[in-house]
């Protein structure tokens, strides 16, 4: 089939500001930087903005700061930048992984840390080429009136499949979102909600600036389960951030994507604190995370492995971490 595509423009703003005035006064506008998902699902027909700003040379988003304060990291900053930068790698470890886990060298060199942040939601349902979509009388995300995925409901369970996310809430990052009112910051888990067709709280006319992360971290590191080793999206993906009382634990963070319509941070980890790492604990941790993830046949993959996963790799990280800061 082929697709009719509108005549595409593009926008290459110098400053935030511009590029917010832009983004208002052309209300089917896409922004752009490295464009690794989003070119592809205009390809697909999936998106069909009528003009790209592309803010790959707005240069307040590409820096990277550390201060006695923490670390601030510009939207802009790319994913490669990320994984070979020795300060993140040495303090924030677990942002380090997740950077250098995603998809392959080319997309890490393109993509940033805002795309990321801000990646579409996924499915089976959705990712699909035009012809596909148009046989299967499209989907609730996109033309559609169905969920495929739950024909029943009323929401889109389209999964958030980002890896820079989980790891940054485990580290306690807030965000800047610049907007025509100015800069507003956030915990970075008010950014998202449990909605597969609008999973981010932007307003209209704002754009995720930078991310700030806390001095002194605790020990932190991501892993995910994929279906091949390298350039697929997580299947479920994991952070864990702790320290370490004694022999108890001090405190504990968990946060997971690849799952649910957004990353999110476990809830019932505060219980437990100051309480031994035995099989017990790793027991309800596991329980924990299979309680409050909601994966749904989004992927090829069961929802049911993606669960089991997930706990496993929650258990995984949190025993090796401890083990860990206890060496």
């Amino acid at each position: 089939m082929t697709i009719a595509l509108a005549e595409l423009r593009l926008a290459q703003p110098t400053t935030v500001k511009e590029a917010i005035a832009t983004l208002l006064s052309r209300p089917q506008s896409r922004l752009v930087a490295g464009g690794t998902d989003l070119l592809v699902n205009i390809r697909r027909g999936i998106s069909r903005p009528d003009l790209l700003i592309d803010i790959s040379r707005i240069g307040e988003l590409a820096e990277i700061n550390a201060s006695d304060g923490g670390m601030t990291i510009g939207a802009g900053v790319t994913i490669a930048a990320i994984a070979a930068n020795a300060s993140i790698g040495k303090h924030y470890r677990a942002l380090a992984e997740a950077a250098g886990a995603i998809a392959a060298p080319g997309h890490r060199n393109l993509g940033t840390l805002g795309g990321n942040l801000c990646l579409d939601t996924r499915c089976i349902y959705y990712n699909q080429s035009e012809w596909w979509r148009s046989a299967n009388s499209y989907c609730l995300k996109n033309r559609g009136d169905t969920c495929h995925v739950a024909p029943q409901g009323k929401r889109c369970h389209a999964a958030f499949s980002g890896d820079l996310a989980p790891a940054l809430l485990v580290l306690g990052a807030e965000v800047d979102i610049v907007g025509a009112q100015g800069v507003r910051r956030i915990p970075l888990h008010a950014l998202y909600v449990e909605d597969g067709m609008a999973h981010l709280t932007l307003a209209d006319g704002e754009l995720v600036a930078a991310i700030h992360l806390p001095a002194n971290p605790p020990m932190s590191s991501y892993a995910k389960v994929r279906v091949r080793g390298a350039v697929d999206y997580p299947l479920a993906g994991v952070a864990v951030a702790l320290t370490r009382s004694g022999a108890s634990i001090g405190s504990l963070r968990i946060a997971l994507t690849g799952t649910n319509s957004r990353p999110f941070l476990l809830s019932g980890t505060d219980a437990l604190a100051l309480r031994p790492l035995d099989e017990r604990l790793l027991q309800e941790i596991d329980r924990l995370v299979q309680k409050q993830v909601q994966p749904m046949r989004t992927t090829l993959a069961s929802a049911n492995y993606r669960r089991i996963a997930a706990a496993a790799l929650a258990r995984r990280l949190t025993a090796s971490l401890f083990a860990e800061c206890g060496a």
